[in-house]
């Protein structure tokens, strides 16, 4: 079991940009719809054009959950996507099957560190920073990263989830809905002083079943969880039982 502490937190999807629009949602949640992207202001223009619209959502919600001490400081980024900009590896294999020359700049920017790269570029952001991966339990691999983070030593640490709609090749493979959305949690040692202490525990499952699709893809549904102030979320996948509970 890990435990550990939410000082703070940042989102954005399309129709959610507010805090109260968050909080409202928390309370009566709906699959985010819509073809908004954020205006990313925090990022001069010349490196926003670079950006597409995961990329933007994700480093959104990064600035708005930057600690007292800015973006130049050295609170270590854990970044987490199931697929990260799986449009942009679409368009690459696409020019592939077509005989044309691959992009450089869109090999480059496929990656699954390309978006916390051009996060720590643009904000001047010297710390530690990550990318991870693990299916339906991405966010629970990020706090587990995280939290070992604080145990080397850092005061906090940052993840930022971020997910987008699969290609319509991929669809069929889909096992959860897949809106565009993104948030940041702002993680400290659980007992920091304002935050919300969380612990999360796992097991193996054995024979139970995955957790059904619900309306909302689970790492949504952990956002919701933290916001609506429940006192347990359980989730069964890749023959894991995770269970999030809200301490104190």
């Amino acid at each position: 079991m890990i435990e550990f502490s939410v000082v703070d937190w940042a989102a954005w999807a399309p129709g959610l940009t507010e805090r109260s629009q968050w909080m409202g949602w928390a309370g009566a949640p709906f699959l985010p719809q819509g073809e908004d992207t954020p205006a990313l202001a925090e990022i001069p223009a010349m490196q926003r054009r670079r950006i597409e619209r995961l990329g933007r959502m994700a480093i959104q919600a990064a600035c708005w959950c930057e600690d007292g001490q800015g973006a130049d400081s050295q609170v270590p980024l854990v970044f987490a996507s199931r697929h990260g900009d799986v449009a942009r590896s679409m368009d690459l294999l696409g020019s592939l099957v077509d005989d044309q020359p691959l992009s450089p700049t869109g090999f480059g920017l496929s990656v699954h560190n390309a978006i916390a790269a051009l996060y720590s570029i643009a904000r001047g952001h010297r710390g530690n920073y990550l990318a991870l991966s693990a299916g339906q339990s991405t966010v629970e691999a990020a706090c587990l990263e995280a939290v070992g983070l604080l145990g080397d030593g850092a005061s906090e640490v940052r993840i930022v989830v971020y997910e987008s709609p699969l290609p319509d090749v991929y669809a069929e493979f889909a096992d959860e809905p897949d809106p565009f959305f993104a948030w940041c949690w702002r993680l400290a040692p659980a007992g920091t002083a304002g935050g919300t202490d969380l612990s999360l525990s796992w097991q193996v499952a054995g024979d139970a079943e995955p957790t059904a699709p619900g309306v909302l893809p689970h790492a949504l549904d952990l956002h919701r969880f933290l916001l609506a102030g429940d006192p347990l979320l359980q989730h069964v996948t890749q023959g894991q039982r995770w269970s999030w509970r809200r301490r104190g």
